[in-house]
């Protein structure tokens, strides 16, 4: 009976979650099946079934974009991933003066994206930019890095690592500091290397932290719009045109809503398929 009751508790909560949960969704999907063009709103959407889905599998520029994506997702993910778990590997320990370089540290996930793009717009600027200035201290002549479609997602790239780097660093070092120091002096005791240390107690304990953290960048990345919106707009060309940025201008420049919507789909089924993964590894870990 107890039972029953907490559960009875829990049902307008979960009632209104899985409203705004899965509401959305449903009306995406349903758009999806529509064509529907905003500079024609007084006309009713009309359905076309998957038509939609086909007209994207027949856009260059959609793959273009699916690939722009898949490698600036697994570019940043990684890269931040490595960067943020060394560096708190380096901070975890309590000495003089640490607390302020974390704080230091940290400041770029403070900054709005929309701030980060138009910052790093003027950092690669060819004439007058940070970057060029530093790279020209070296003797190496200014690089066109927005304008160059063999670089421009590198640069892109660089600036959401040197965003959410701080991040990944902030969830990894909770969680070291959230094991035990039983666990690690006792292995010190026994004659352990720090490397082995590190191999055999520390990254298992946190093993679930990189998890989420993982997952939590992956489908960030996957959201990325504003600050390569600021940057580049996706050129020059489609070369940094990532998926959410191609729906944005299906939607908003194109005015088509089912067509975005499609895509809309496309993207979260991505996101899907490259989370479960990490989750069901997660949940099989839990089982253990």
């Amino acid at each position: 009976m107890q039972r029953r009751s907490s559960y009875l508790f829990l049902l307008p909560a979960a009632l209104i979650v899985s409203v705004a949960l899965f509401y959305p969704i449903y009306s995406g999907l349903r758009l999806s099946l529509f064509d529907w063009n905003l500079r024609e709103f007084t006309k009713a959407p009309v359905f076309v079934g998957l038509q939609n889905f086909k007209e994207l599998l027949g856009d260059a520029n959609f793959r273009i974009s699916v690939r722009v994506t898949l490698v600036f997702t697994a570019s940043v993910v990684c890269a931040e991933m490595l960067l943020g778990t060394l560096f708190a590997l380096l901070l975890e320990q309590r000495l003089a003066g640490l607390r302020f370089f974390r704080t230091l540290f940290v400041l770029p996930i403070m900054i709005a994206p929309v701030v980060v793009g138009i910052v790093w717009k003027f950092m690669y600027n060819t004439s007058y930019g940070a970057i060029n200035y530093l790279v020209g201290l070296v003797g190496i002549k200014p690089i066109e890095w927005l304008a160059d479609p063999s670089i421009a997602l590198v640069a892109v790239i660089i600036s959401d690592i040197w965003q959410w780097t701080p991040f990944v660093f902030l969830l990894v070092l909770a969680g070291l500091q959230g094991i035990p120091k039983e666990l690690t002096e006792a292995s010190v005791v026994d004659g352990a290397s720090y490397l082995q240390n590190l191999i055999h107690i520390k990254l298992p304990a946190i093993a679930q932290v990189l998890g989420v953290t993982a997952i939590l960048r992956l489908i960030d990345a996957f959201r990325s719009l504003e600050a390569i919106y600021n940057l580049t707009y996706g050129g020059p060309g489609v070369s940094t045109e990532v998926l959410s940025l191609h729906l944005y201008k299906t939607a908003f420049a194109d005015s088509r809503l089912g067509l975005s919507s499609a895509i809309a789909v496309v993207l979260m089924i991505l996101i899907g398929l490259l989370s479960i993964p990490i989750m069901w590894r997660d949940v099989g870990r839990e089982r253990r």
